[in-house]
């Protein structure tokens, strides 16, 4: 005999994710639980955590995975329409940015791993190139981010993005006057520099020494230091200084 599976509404009020929520507080929903508070109905076989677990699954339960995904890929699971994709899309994009912002604002870089740890969850998983500035004061803390593409950051955090070049897979432009006009407004006194190799290879390219010396000479005549040039990718980085390329 077929098993029937209980609609959420039917569980006891400890076992259904938004009373859960509510009694225990956030931490003691699982991540199916959580999930399943974002589409909040699952299908005529599956309820709406037992629908979360599957699309977990799918995703080797990892929700750095689940954050790759398209709005597109996610409708592929039955019962998640448009809607439930961009929730749950947005909802992960939320979470990126609030570990981002909560990151820079207490950074300050000392060595090649902070500037690892404060990009990856930016680039490193992105599947286009993308080349970023860091702009950091005399005791170089962090003044603010620049991106090779605009995004709506919220104006009290302490990064600010615009769309300096957005590349293909293999390479992007820099302007090299929106970078220093941008490094003087902040009244940065050196920067880092940043992109992403979506192949995952971190070996960098002669177009990737190439813009490197063409930076570097121009903030020798502009007073403003490059302190190094790395190359992240989703599990690793490539510093240029730490491989005496630099």
């Amino acid at each position: 005999m077929a098993e029937i599976k209980k609609p959420i509404h039917a569980w006891a009020n400890d076992d259904r994710p938004r009373e859960k929520l509510m009694l225990k507080g956030k931490s003691a929903l699982s991540d199916a639980e959580l999930l399943a508070i974002l589409i909040g109905s699952g299908n005529k076989e599956e309820s709406a955590i037992d629908l979360s677990r599957r699309i977990l699954q799918a995703n080797e339960s990892d929700l750095a995975e689940l954050a790759k995904q398209s709005v597109l890929s996610l409708q592929r699971f039955k019962g998640i329409g448009e809607a439930k994709a961009i929730a749950i899309v947005a909802a992960l994009e939320l979470g990126q940015r609030r570990r981002m912002a909560d990151k820079i604002k207490r950074t300050k870089i000392t060595c090649s791993q902070d500037v690892f740890e404060l990009m990856r969850p930016k680039i490193g998983e992105l599947t286009h190139e993308e080349f970023w500035v860091i702009f950091l004061n005399n005791a170089n803390h962090v003044r603010g981010i620049v991106a090779s593409r605009e995004e709506p950051f919220i104006k009290h955090q302490l990064i600010d993005a615009i769309n300096i070049s957005k590349g293909g897979v293999t390479g992007t432009v820099v302007d090299l006057r929106i970078l220093f006009k941008l490094a003087l407004e902040k009244q940065a006194t050196a920067v880092i520099l940043a992109h992403n190799h979506p192949s995952g290879k971190l070996l960098p390219s002669e177009a990737d020494f190439q813009i490197t010396r063409k930076i570097k000479e121009a903030g020798n005549i502009m007073d403003i230091t490059i302190l190094d040039h790395f190359i992240i990718t989703e599990y690793d980085y490539y510093s240029f200084v730490d491989h005496g390329r630099f």
